[in-house]
């Protein structure tokens, strides 16, 4: 049947000029509407507005002039009908083949941080969707383009042979619904927000490709990296890559461990990280002494892990990175002369974050998690720990010192993998046991990584002991105070097994579990 009428309305007039002048060399006529109308005819394209077709005004400051049925049953026609080409034919309705639509700036609105609730209905596209749905269901015989890339593909092949494949047809619908059903997400996202519903009877959501990554947890699983429409600066989706090569499924993964770990501090911080759990966290005066304690924490487990910063990396501490395998880097940005340093190593990533904030100012999300034939959803634990909140039940109080190395500790258990433990002294971590199945077990590995540095630390514990063994071990291995979240029904023998031995524990009444 070939491709003789075309109707395009644009608000990303990208390459859109270029497109038309080309459709209209080809002998399709070109119908449009407002500003695109306007900027082809002052581009010297020929152009015939829609009220030309629909025979009516272009109404309502422009909310009416596409939903007509001179315009969709165009679109909808069956061409190969006898009942449909009678019925058109009789109406004096003409074909519409191609239609080329993308959508308002919805997204781009209630990204202003000024937007109001107005603006951000006002920019919710009616006729766009619906001519795009209506001809993406009639693909067998409409060609319908929402994406400004595709404009070369559908040329050539109306050059070709005067139409588009019916599989660019297929293809070309599908990533309509995926648009539509994308943008359709977005408000209802925007609106269950403003109006205090943000977990509704029906939970959509959508993202944005970043790149295929080469496979997934294991090299016969397909994956890909996706972004959130409006994701917050300070995230691994909005890093800008300096050096290395992309990211595997696996390296994304222990990165955002990473990052969510040293956002927990204000204070400069470095966090390594294998498999998820921290290796070792490091807090000082400096990057550089942050680092020095990361690595001296755990320098076994650190080789081929991850390093996140919260500081910009200097010449000194880039000197110390490289003189180890790492995988990632990540930081609020490097100086010229680490630059200079860590680029000599070819394979390593380096990721430039942006500033991260303030440690209270992190904001909670919705965490979404597939299981098979669902997901679950639930609000991200940016919960923050003040010392006020903290019970001491036991005899001994605990000292200063004890207690800024127990709210370092309970910072990074709330991170580990349950069951968890973490041993911290002088401002790092000096052991750590992740995702047992028991609490002593993971106690037991955290005190055998720690070895003699066990003896004057404090444990910190992501959920509460359920008797007193933890303690015991606690105590044999010289830890002078414990933080836990307390609520067992048992508490009263932990709290006589430490009391026994003169340790000082507090309660926080928060819990941690990470699975």
């Amino acid at each position: 049947m070939g491709i003789k009428r075309a109707l395009v309305s644009v608000s990303d007039k990208t390459g859109i000029v270029d497109f038309c002048r080309e459709l209209s060399a080809l002998g399709v006529e070109i119908i449009s509407t407002g500003g695109t109308k306007s900027l082809l005819a002052k581009e010297g394209v020929p152009v015939i507005g829609i009220s030309d077709v629909t025979g009516f005004p272009e109404i309502l400051d422009g909310r009416v002039k596409t939903l007509h049925p001179a315009v969709h049953s165009g679109l909808l026609a069956i061409r190969d009908s006898a009942d449909h080409q009678q019925q058109m034919k009789d109406l004096g309705l003409g074909y519409i083949d191609l239609v080329v639509v993308n959508l308002y700036p919805f997204q781009e609105t209630i990204a202003k941080p000024d937007v109001t609730y107005e603006d951000a209905i006002e920019n919710i596209d009616i006729g766009g969707p619906t001519m795009l749905r209506s001809a993406a269901k009639n693909h067998a015989f409409v060609t319908v383009v929402v994406d400004s890339g595709d404009y070369g593909t559908v040329i050539e092949q109306i050059r070709e042979q005067g139409d588009t494949t019916l599989e660019t047809r297929k293809q070309l619908a599908a990533k309509v619904f995926r648009h539509t059903g994308a943008y359709d997400a977005l408000i209802a996202d925007y609106l269950s927000n403003v109006t205090g519903d943000p977990l509704p009877e029906r939970f959509t959501v959508t993202y944005e490709k970043i790149q295929d990554l080469r496979y997934g947890e294991n090299p016969h699983q397909k994956a890909a990296f996706y972004r959130k429409p409006l994701a917050p600066s300070g995230t691994l989706t909005t890093a800008e890559q300096l050096h290395g090569k992309e990211l595997s499924y696996n390296n994304i993964n222990d990165a955002n461990a990473a990052l969510q770990i040293v956002k927990e501090f204000d204070e400069p911080a470095v966090v390594a990280v294998k498999h998820m759990n921290p290796c070792g966290v490091g807090v000082g005066e400096s990057i550089l002494e942050a680092y020095e304690k990361a690595y001296s924490a755990d320098p076994t487990s650190i080789f081929g892990g991850i390093v996140a910063a919260n500081r910009i990396i200097d010449s000194d501490t880039a000197k110390l990175l490289s003189e180890i395998f790492l995988e990632i880097i990540l930081a609020p940005g490097f100086t010229e002369e680490a630059l200079d340093i860590l680029t000599k190593k070819k394979n390593i990533r380096l990721l430039k974050m942006g500033e991260f904030g303030s440690s209270r100012e992190r904001k909670s999300s919705f965490v979404v998690t597939s299981i098979d034939g669902g997901m679950v959803v639930q609000e991200s634990d940016v919960h923050a720990l003040d010392e006020a909140d903290l019970k001491v039940v036991t005899d001994r109080q605990p000292t200063p010192e004890e207690l800024k190395q127990l709210l370092f500790g309970w910072k990074v258990v709330k991170h580990v993998k349950s069951n968890a433990i973490v041993l911290a002294a002088d401002n790092m971590t000096v052991g750590v046991g992740a995702g047992q199945m028991n609490r002593v077990g993971a106690a037991k590995i955290a005190i055998e990584q720690a070895g003699e540095k066990a003896k004057g630390a404090v444990l910190a514990s992501d959920a509460f002991f359920p008797m007193g063994d933890t303690l015991e071990l606690a105590a044999k291995a010289g830890i002078t105070a414990v933080i836990q979240p307390g609520g067992s029904v048992r508490d009263e023998e932990s709290i006589k097994v430490a009391n026994e031995h003169g340790i000082a524990m507090v309660f926080t009444g928060v819990r941690h579990f990470k699975h």
